[in-house]
């Protein structure tokens, strides 16, 4: 495992990740000692709040059928619910919602919600490199650099 600062090593174990997770950000880490990660393994009410500040922030109704296979609960949540515009009446619906799924469907709507995946803030100096030991990582199955229209890098394994 690579040598990483005791404050280095602290924000990558705050982001509460499964092994192969957090092994693949100490690597990209190492290799890119500047690079941000945004989030890690999340709540219900986090990830609830995650997809309504997304929603909210492009003006995009449809957000989470453009963005989640799984999301068609949710979706339908946002569909019913015309008069719900703020994050916060969002983010409360959205975590109805979820709250009301089973642990299954919760698995397949996002992988921030078993430790299985990051977010990286998006760079533009040495966005290739980067974008390629992203590639790269170990046990990785999934690499976006766009959700729904947005700009977001997020890592799945």
């Amino acid at each position: 495992m690579p040598d990483l600062s005791p404050t280095e090593e602290a924000a990558i174990e705050a982001l509460h990740l499964e092994q192969v997770a957090r092994d693949a950000a100490k690597i990209l880490k190492s290799k890119h000692p500047n690079i941000i990660f945004t989030s890690g393994r999340r709540t219900i009410a986090q990830q609830a709040h995650a997809m309504a500040v997304n929603i909210v922030g492009s003006g995009n109704r449809q957000w989470i059928a453009q963005t989640y296979l799984a999301g068609a609960k949710l979706q339908h949540w946002i569909d019913q619910h015309p008069e719900a515009k703020t994050v916060d009446q969002i983010t409360a619906g959205l975590t109805s919602v979820m709250n009301g799924m089973t642990d299954v469907e919760r698995g397949r709507l996002s992988k921030h919600l078993s430790g299985q995946a990051f977010d990286v803030q998006p760079v533009t100096q040495n966005a290739a490199a980067i974008q390629a030991d992203i590639n790269n990582l170990p046990g990785k199955t999934k690499f976006l650099t766009k959700e729904g229209g947005l700009v977001r890098w997020h890592v799945q394994f």
